[in-house]
């Protein structure tokens, strides 16, 4: 069976022992912070066990038992097919990380990072190895969200995309590539986006911040679940996307003079937003609601996957 190596087992390296596990692959753990190695097998097994619950891994104990940890880096991308990075988001600490990635790797193994803000060219521009490097973007938590964003620097190769997708597919991800380097990717320039809209029409005394939940979650959310914007449209015209661009897009184009400014995110202005949402949440119950959250992902995920695509 093919073998992933795993630098970083916080929350989101633990996702991806999940997801390569219950896909048969034999997964190899690591983390410079000792305890979090240790404890490794433990919650991933129990997140497997969770998933068995919706369908998502037939048998979580012999998934579980695909899982072992070894006492350095080294060891952890020695002999694998795919290294997956999940280390802190600092320059510094990415750079150091794949210098010693790079070493200790073999010259065919895929290595991948799963940093959401840092482009690989920022830190593989110096290595020997440098062709086989990629970004490969998940969403928390990826073991129930499965989209990655591949992303290369300009000198990774076109044969390393093409392997880390079919890495990625056949595990039952999601991958999508992002053609060529920018700051936060795909999917985190969409939701920023959103989200400076978000707050500037609860900020302008618009609407609460509750109601324009209600207005994703209730709203653009549902359809969103199952199609993306360019296919939303296409249904929302009778000629498709052609004819709802010709219908709208002079509301589209006076919309756009009155776009939010960067100001949005000062810190009077995003203060005000907060409060209106209410109380900040224990660090208790933040991970209680995280329990609940993947709960309902998990079932969402299990009616799409019961479900027949157009």
């Amino acid at each position: 069976m093919p073998t992933i190596g795993l630098v970083g087992v916080g929350l989101i390296g633990r996702a991806w022992a999940n997801v390569f596990a219950r896909a048969g692959w034999d997964v190899v753990m690591w983390d410079a912070n000792p305890e979090a190695t240790a404890a490794a097998p433990r919650l991933v097994a129990e997140s497997l066990h969770d998933l068995a619950q919706h369908g998502f891994v037939a048998d979580p104990d012999k998934a579980a038992a695909r899982l072992r940890t070894v006492a350095t880096l080294e060891d952890a991308v020695k002999g694998v097919d795919l290294v997956q990075e999940s280390g802190p988001e600092r320059l510094e600490d990415k750079q150091a990380i794949w210098v010693r990635l790079d070493a200790a790797a073999a010259p065919e193994t895929v290595l991948a990072s799963s940093t959401s803000a840092i482009v690989a060219s920022l830190f593989t521009e110096n290595l020997a190895g440098r062709g086989r490097c990629l970004v490969a973007h998940p969403v928390n938590p990826p073991h129930l969200v499965p989209i990655v964003e591949l992303c290369g620097a300009p000198w990774t190769t076109k044969e390393t995309v093409a392997k880390a997708r079919g890495f990625y597919q056949s595990v039952g991800q999601v991958p999508i590539e992002v053609k060529k380097e920018i700051d936060g990717f795909i999917l985190n320039r969409l939701q920023i986006a959103l989200l400076t809209e978000a707050f500037r029409l609860v900020d302008e005394g618009y609407v609460t911040p509750q109601d324009l939940d209600h207005t994703i979650a209730d709203g653009l959310g549902l359809r969103w679940s199952f199609m993306g914007p360019f296919e939303t449209i296409e249904l929302n015209a009778p000629k498709g996307t052609a004819d709802y661009c010709e219908r709208y897009g002079d509301w589209f184009r006076r919309y756009m003079k009155d776009l939010p400014k960067p100001s949005v995110w000062e810190e009077a202005s995003w203060r005000r937003v907060a409060e209106a949402w209410g109380p900040a949440l224990s660090s208790e119950k933040i991970a209680e609601k995280s329990l609940w959250r993947n709960e309902r992902l998990a079932a969402l995920a299990a009616h799409k996957k019961a479900q027949k695509s157009y």
